[in-house]
């Protein structure tokens, strides 16, 4: 095989092992089966903790047995191999499309339709000459089968709208080893490798920094955050998720080069560990399987208390025990809803397709009613009631902090302040970002606010306040940049000097970075259009609005200028004089500060009103972010999940220590990570007592936590997450909601739902649909059970008096699934009550998908109603058939009605034929007798036999009577009852000929 063709197998290997790592989310691992669910899971819900990034880069070095020049030497390099094996996650056991199909014939309604078709089968095979029994098997077989094939397709519709993961490891890195530096596979990187990351690379392994140039790691893979991070080679924090000085495998280089020492590979990975903790959670039941699974034990038991009972009553009457089977049988299968397994999931699929329309994608049909039944919504921040990405939120100049416009405020400043001018200046032009060009070319009437940026996070987010004021790009062209210093960690700001369009012959220098930085680099400041020197007091005043923005959680960047006129700096001007940075021959000191700017990641403008929603619903909101508590505490207060004062809160206004705080008096609280390490039971009981809850700086591990003990409290918990460390939590909640936009592959895979606009409000449009599904399916359920009543008590009434049983089981069958189902499914289409989310979430134990109330207006209610209308058409169409009500008890015995059938035919026949001859005739009848010569005259037999009329001796001479005239032995006519032969002919003499009434061959004797 050529090296072209063992590389390209090797990608694909790489892709496939990689892409697998999705369907471990939300696959269970062999050895859970085994009984070790909870052991393995509680070791993985442990803190992430690591050594190596505490120690210097020599004792990590000698420690690992690598160096830090020459790396692995390759004999070291083949032992480490063979022993931890290539770096690669464990590839989860997947599960074939045909066990899928097969898993939607085990859910509970399923089974119980199979049962009852199975018995069908027996109850042919008991009597082999009644073949309605195995048509009825076969129908219900075949219910099942379309229903667990509808419901297959659409699942796997909705999980083919979904990509796997593509290129999750690249297939090479640069590695230093036996004093060389080559590309090797990276599946090939053991723990001790020294490897090279740079800009565009995935980094293959968690590694330790030992060499840094201004490298950057873009996380949002694995925590969901866009926030470019900076690396350094130092240690800056204890726990490992924290410290820069740790590059983590499947995130992304996005700007600078770096050198690190593998310190895991595989499954040891923090990315490997988070999927082993998603793939330990145990998915749980949606309340939808959950209210079936009780409304078919419901059915069951009530369907073979009443076979049994009456299989005891037939069988103490005496009745044939293969008959009296196949009677319990009928009883049985008259009781199940055999159509509603179809309704149901018609139902939930025309749900499914309204919420798409809504933007949010079902996964599974199931998971549509929990969202309706969710009491407590666990939301991740970015993205999801954040817009992902910074916004300009504040200015300040002039000593005055003014709003800037965003989706909950509008803006306070004057654009033709000389402040705003001045700030506005060294925004514009001390900056790198630029539009992408490409996306504006293939894009050009795309909003400002959705357009490409190349360049961080803040850049983009000043970028983009500055181009609705005013062209970037022509004020730029204005003031061409001639020289500066790019921003690093070191400094923490960035310097551009410029020609000055306004102040033409001199340049101007602009300074932007951290405030504190900037501001000790001033001792002027630009006030009411004039630069005057900075006092103590303004030092304290300016102090004061950038303690408030950050306090806010914001984002605060100094500006500064100074003006470099031709007098002061004479060389400057001449020709061939380059601005040296390194060097540094320009002034960076005795500065004007010119104001300050404000960012945050801002609530998406629907947020605030779908959490008011959620409120009045009764839905508890919590956030839960990996972002500072201070930046988490200002969202939630500006998206409505927090409108109280904390406990810090009270204790700062009223100047008293937090431990003196009454916690009766609070019903917020912000509660960060390094809280929860701490917490036992009745901690976490205290802590989510309260309503308005935000859980800050939390790791994968602990968001996994927050969920199972929200879920020992009774709550459905719904979460929301787009990274990899979501997933654990995605997997463990009722129900699992992930970005389809800013979301990773795993979470994707994880999730039940997935929201395709990555918004919170289609997130409360989804309850809505839950809890209208709900109530749809309870009036479905209602109606199709309404049936059962006068589906059952035919066969009750048979068997307890004896009437001809008015309906085979063939009829119920084409009830069930002919009449009954078209109106069943119409209730899905039903429009949501008006007070649908005004009502707190159903309880559980209480509000049933089948409860007393449904059951009792079903049966007892409008059932009973049913089957007497039913009883009455049936007593009224056989009494026009000559069968009065009061001869139907006993008329079940076969002899005594086959003794009566026959004369009830002649009957029929002969009155219908009365009839017809009297009108032909010309004559007239009066109240239901024929009088008078020449006409047909009725009388009772003697002894009258109650409730039929005998024919009598016609005036019809001319009829010809044949040999048959002779009545049958035990009834007495005037002169005799005309046989068949004879009876024809008289039909033939009027020229008409009169059928047997086709009702008749439905009586069931």
């Amino acid at each position: 095989m050529t090296d072209g063709a063992k590389r390209s197998s090797f990608e694909l290997e790489m892709v496939r092992q990689y892409s697998e790592t999705a369907q471990r989310v939300s696959e269970t691992l062999e050895r859970q089966k085994a009984g070790k669910d909870d052991e393995k899971g509680d070791d993985l819900k442990k803190e992430i903790e690591m050594w190596e990034h505490k120690v210097t880069c020599e004792e990590l070095a000698e420690k690992l047995g690598t160096s830090l020049t020459n790396g692995l030497s390759s004999e070291d390099h083949k032992q480490r191999l063979a022993k931890d094996g290539p770096n690669m996650l464990t590839p989860p056991k997947t599960t074939p499309w045909y066990v899928k199909l097969l898993q939607q014939f085990l859910n509970f309604f399923a089974v119980l339709l199979q049962v009852a078709s199975i018995l069908c089968f027996v109850a042919y095979g008991l009597n082999p000459n009644d073949t309605e029994n195995l048509v009825l098997g076969i129908v219900l077989y075949t219910v099942v089968i379309i229903t667990a094939v509808f419901s297959f397709l659409q699942e796997f519709k909705s999980e083919k709208t979904m990509e796997k993961f593509k290129n999750f490891l690249p297939p090479q890195t640069v590695v230093h080893r036996d004093g060389k530096i080559f590309a090797c596979e990276a599946a090939d990187l053991v723990v001790g490798d020294v490897i090279d990351v740079k800009l565009g690379d995935k980094i293959p392994a968690d590694i330790r920094l030992i060499v840094n140039n201004k490298l950057k790691v873009d996380n949002s893979s694995l925590t969901g955050e866009s926030e470019p991070l900076a690396r350094s080679t130092e240690c800056t924090d204890e726990n490992p998720l924290e410290t820069r000085n740790i590059a983590f495998f499947g995130t992304n280089a996005v700007e600078g080069t770096a050198t690190g020492i593998v310190v895991n590979t595989g499954d040891r990975t923090l990315f490997g560990r988070i999927a082993g903790l998603a793939a330990s959670s145990k998915t749980e039941q949606t309340t939808m399987q959950i209210e079936i699974h009780h409304f078919v034990l419901i059915i069951s038991a009530f369907a073979i208390f009443l076979g049994v009972l009456f299989f005891i009553i037939n069988a103490a009457k005496g009745t044939d025990w293969i008959e009296n089977i196949v009677f319990c049988i009928g009883i049985i299968v008259a009781n199940v809803p055999e159509g509603l397994l179809a309704t149901v999931t018609v139902a939930l699929t025309l749900t499914s397709k309204r919420m798409a329309k809504k933007n949010v994608l079902v996964k599974k049909l199931e998971s549509v009613e929990t969202l309706g039944s969710t009491t407590t919504i666990c939301s991740d921040k970015t993205g999801t009631l954040t817009q992902n990405r910074m916004t300009i939120v504040h200015l300040v100049y002039d000593h005055t902090l003014y709003t800037a416009p965003t989706a909950t405020q509008e803006s306070s400043y004057n654009e033709e302040d000389p402040g705003f001018k001045t700030l506005f200046f060294g925004a514009v032009n001390c900056a790198k970002a630029i539009f992408d060009e490409a996306d504006l070319e293939e894009n050009p009437d795309l909003p400002i606010d959705e357009r490409k940026v190349n360049g961080d996070a803040s850049e983009a987010g000043i970028l983009k306040f500055s181009e609705k004021i005013t062209p970037v790009v022509k004020s730029r062209e204005q003031n061409p940049v001639i020289g500066g210093i790019p921003f690093n960690s070191t400094n923490k700001f960035m310097v551009t000097i410029h020609k000055d369009s306004e102040s033409p012959g001199d340049y101007r220098l602009l300074m932007k970075g951290a405030p504190e930085r900037v501001l000790e680099r001033c001792d002027k400041i630009y006030l009411e259009g004039e630069e005057k020197s900075m006092t103590e007091d303004d030092s304290t005043q300016t102090t004061h609005l950038l303690q408030k923005m950050m306090n806010g959680g914001e984002r605060v960047l100094g500006f500064a200028q100074l003006t470099l006129t031709q007098k002061e700096y004479p060389e400057m001007f001449e020709e061939g004089f380059v601005f040296d940075a390194d060097e540094l021959n320009f002034p960076l000191d005795g500065l004007t500060f010119v104001g300050l700017m404000a960012l945050l990641d801002p609530p998406r403008e629907s947020v605030p009103g779908a959490v008011e929603t959620c409120q009045t619903a009764g839905i508890q909101v919590i956030m839960v972010t990996g972002d500072h508590p201070a930046t988490a505490k200002a969202i939630a207060q500006q998206v409505n999940i927090i409108s109280d004062q904390t406990a810090e809160d009270i204790a700062e206004e009223r100047g008293i220590p937090l431990e003196e705080v009454d916690r009766s008096e609070v019903n917020a609280i912000v509660i960060p990570g390094s809280q929860i390490k701490d917490f036992d039971e009745p901690d976490w009981d205290r802590a989510l007592a309260n309503n308005q809850i935000v859980f800050a700086r939390t790791s994968p591990q602990q968001k996994l936590i927050i969920v199972e003990n929200c879920q020992r409290l009774g709550k459905i918990v719904a979460v929301t997450g787009d990274g990899v460390n979501d997933s654990p939590a995605l997997k463990k909640a009722h129900i699992g909601i992930a970005m389809g936009i800013a979301g990773s592959d795993v979470s994707k895979e994880a999730a039940d739902m997935i929201l395709l606009d990555d918004n919170f409000s289609s997130i409360v449009k989804g309850v809505e649909e839950g809890r209208l599904i709900f109530d749809n399916l309870k009036k479905s359920i209602a109606y199709t059970l309404t049936s059962n009543i006068p589906e059952i008590t035919p066969f009750l009434m048979h068997v307890i008096i004896g009437i001809p049983q008015p309906l085979t089981t063939i009829l119920i069958l084409l009830i069930d699934l002919g009449t009954d189902m078209l109106p069943a499914i119409s209730f899905a289409y039903e429009k949501a009550e008006s007070d649908i989310m005004r009502r707190f979430p159903r309880n559980m134990k209480l509000d049933r998908l089948v409860n007393r109330r449904l059951i009792s207006f079903s049966y007892a209610q409008i059932g009973v109603i049913q089957a007497a209308c039913g009883f009455f058409v049936y007593c009224v169409v056989l009494n026009d058939y000559a069968v009065a009500p009061r001869v139907l008890p006993g008329l079940s015995d076969r002899n005594q009605w086959g003794s009566k059938f026959e004369d009830l035919q002649r009957w029929w026949y002969t009155r219908r034929f009365s009839q017809t001859a009297q009108v032909m005739s010309g004559q007239y009848f009066d109240d239901g007798e024929f009088a008078g010569d020449g006409v047909f005259s009725f009388v009772y037999d003697s002894p009258p036999q109650d409730g039929f009329i005998l024919q009598t001796t016609t005036q019809f001479d001319q009829i010809p009577r044949t040999a048959t005239d002779s009545p049958p032995a035990g009834l007495e006519g005037i002169s005799g009852i005309p046989g068949d032969d004879q009876f024809n002919n008289m039909i033939k003499a009027v020229g008409q000929v009169l059928l047997q009434p086709p009702c008749l061959a439905f009586v069931c004797l």
